[in-house]
């Protein structure tokens, strides 16, 4: 498809000299490129072909960026940075990787936040719309929400706050009646009964609050939206627009299945269906196998999710245990106090996260769960080097968790070892357990003896003791063997509990290893080889921690990460041996 009236857009401004007709064949050049590069690359989809006709608005209205957008999450942000000077991300795939999934300040000035987790965009405009007054600037202040953000606490705190400002605010309710997956909670049965009534229900949390409302049923007409916002522009009070729009809006399978099109791996743009599907057996099947055994032998356990069911595939365990599947909807900290709710009472919850996504509860995992002492599992997916986009790391997680006092944090290498592992947390009641979901692919051995706080040695030999956490346990074994070319026979270790030290297996080390080398696919920094080097500071044992940077990666790809981190078998084998007195 060519694209003529895209190829005359380099700036906002542009949109303003466009006839209505062709903002229109504009939004189809739009979802055209934009539907063109996710095909090939993953991203975000059904979030950004839902707001295509209101950002062109925006920016057809607006004079950005002395009028300021902040769109929460940012994940919906794919037009406006194709509308502010970044095209040619979209139109060249020689430029594919040049921008952020996410707004990013360092490439626009239209920009003003590193967004990639959610709530935060009302909180953040009231900051700035202060900020504009007490400076005694001008312009608009809006913050766009939606795809679920509005359960989390900081979008409620942020409309608290709002409502007590005496200035322009807009507060753009972006509502496709989703989030990543369904909505969930009575927020969002308000916003239904508001939809299905024009916005004339007396059941309205924006008005309760003191704020002005609006109701926009066409989100994505594009006459509609230009209207509304000559309307808004420059009103001297915060307003909520809530806005009805479709997610996925123009592409069917999209529509048809919102959830698996809310960020998709690269597909076929005809069928919608994934160009390299996995077929292979992944770790989540072995926690349903695992959640199918202790239902089997009425463990009261009950599964948590806060709004990526996907990431585990729990709608499988739902569909067959639905009194006991609990989807709280983006509301982290919510899955974290319920569980310790059910916990106090008796259930065993086990509470499904993504180890990103889950730092914003830390304090109701050190409270909630830390000081009550509750037997709470939670699996935590993601631990992993990668160059993802800033906002989505996970290489914090050890640190994190490994350091609250009474969490036990397992790091799994096989099946075997996760679903011991797993059994073990739902049988002990001493107080919460994480398990570290492996990154790589299913690993599997014959497991003899378990013990969650006792190491594993996987083989005994002397001068170098090689200790390979979760994922990073076969790069440990590749090391054992290429030492053993030299003649070098590498006891190899699996920590297996990543916040307490086994001290014991540590102090039978010294007596013949010389060098103690840590592998973690986390941040070095308070992480869990520094408890291994804090631990022999005081001895001749020489030790060697591999593992991340305490730094957002950005630009870089995983290969490059992983060569700088020295995390390859030649690279570590070369640091052992320049260390080693042989």
């Amino acid at each position: 498809m060519e694209t003529p009236i895209l190829k005359k857009i380099d700036q906002p401004a542009d949109l303003k000299k466009l006839t209505l007709a062709e903002l229109t064949e504009l939004s189809k050049e739009i979802r055209y490129v934009l539907l063109n590069k996710v095909s090939q690359t993953g991203g975000h989809v059904g979030p950004n072909l839902g707001v295509v006709e209101l950002t062109i608005a925006f920016h057809t209205i607006f004079n950005s960026p002395v009028d300021k957008v902040v769109w929460d999450v940012s994940h919906q942000s794919y037009t406006h940075k194709i509308l502010t000077g970044r095209k040619q991300a979209w139109l060249d795939p020689k430029h594919f990787e040049d921008v952020s999934g996410y707004t990013e300040p360092m490439e626009s000035s239209h920009d003003f936040f590193d967004i990639g987790h959610t709530s935060t965009s009302i909180a953040l405009a009231t900051g700035m719309a202060t900020a504009r007054d007490l400076q005694k600037k001008s312009g608009n202040i809006m913050a766009v929400i939606g795809d679920g953000s509005l359960s989390g606490g900081l979008a409620l705190e942020g409309l608290n706050i709002a409502a007590t400002l005496k200035t322009n605010l807009i507060i753009l309710v972006n509502d496709n009646g989703m989030a990543i997956a369904e909505d969930h909670g009575g927020l969002y049965e308000g916003l239904k009964e508001l939809r299905e009534t024009n916005g004339q229900s007396s059941h309205n949390l924006f008005k309760a609050m003191g704020l002005d409302y609006r109701y926009v049923e066409n989100g994505n007409d594009l006459q509609t939206m230009l209207d509304v916002f000559k309307e808004v522009k420059d009103i001297y009070h915060p307003i909520v627009l809530h806005v009805h729009t479709e997610k996925g809006h123009g592409y069917q399978p999209a529509i048809t299945n919102k959830e698996a099109f809310h960020w998709h791996v690269p597909f076929d743009l005809e069928t919608g269906k994934s160009l390299h599907p996995n077929t292979a057996k992944t770790y989540t099947d072995v926690i349903h196998a695992e959640l199918d055994q202790e239902m089997a032998a009425k463990t009261p356990i009950t599964a948590i999710t806060a709004a990526i069911p996907g990431t585990y595939d729990l709608k499988r365990f739902g569909r067959k245990y639905p009194e006991r599947y609990f989807d709280v909807g983006i509301a982290e900290q919510e899955s974290i106090t319920l569980a310790a709710g059910q916990a106090q009472q008796g259930l065993r919850p086990i509470v499904f996260h993504s180890g990103t996504f889950l730092q914003r509860a830390y304090d109701q995992i050190s409270h909630d769960l830390g000081i009550n002492k509750l037997p709470v599992t939670i699996m935590v997916s993601g631990g992993k080097i990668t160059a993802g986009d800033p906002t989505h790391q996970g290489i914090f997680d050890i640190a994190m968790l490994s350091n609250i006092p009474g969490l036990t944090y397992l790091a799994p290498t096989t099946e075997e070892e996760l679903t011991a592992m797993m059994h073990w947390s739902l049988h002990q009641d001493k107080g919460p357990v994480a398990i570290r979901v492996p990154s790589n692919e299913v690993h599997s051995a014959t497991l003899n003896d378990f013990d969650a706080n006792k190491m594993n040695i996987l083989n005994a030999g002397q001068k170098v003791a090689i200790l390979g956490v979760g994922s990073l346990l076969p790069l440990a074994q590749d090391v054992e063997q290429k030492l053993k070319a030299q003649a070098i026979n590498a006891t190899v270790l699996d920590p297996r509990n990543i916040s307490d030290l086994d001290t014991a297996t540590l102090k039978s080390l010294e007596k013949d290893h010389q060098v103690v080398v840590t592998l973690e696919e986390a941040s070095l920094s308070g992480g869990f080889g520094e408890k291994v080097s804090r631990y022999y500071g005081d001895t001749k044992v020489k030790v060697l921690n591999f593992g991340a940077a305490k730094r957002f990666n950005e630009n870089e790809t995983t290969k490059e990460l992983w060569q700088e981190f020295k995390l390859t078998p030649e690279q570590i084998v070369a640091e052992i041996t320049n260390v080693l007195d042989r």
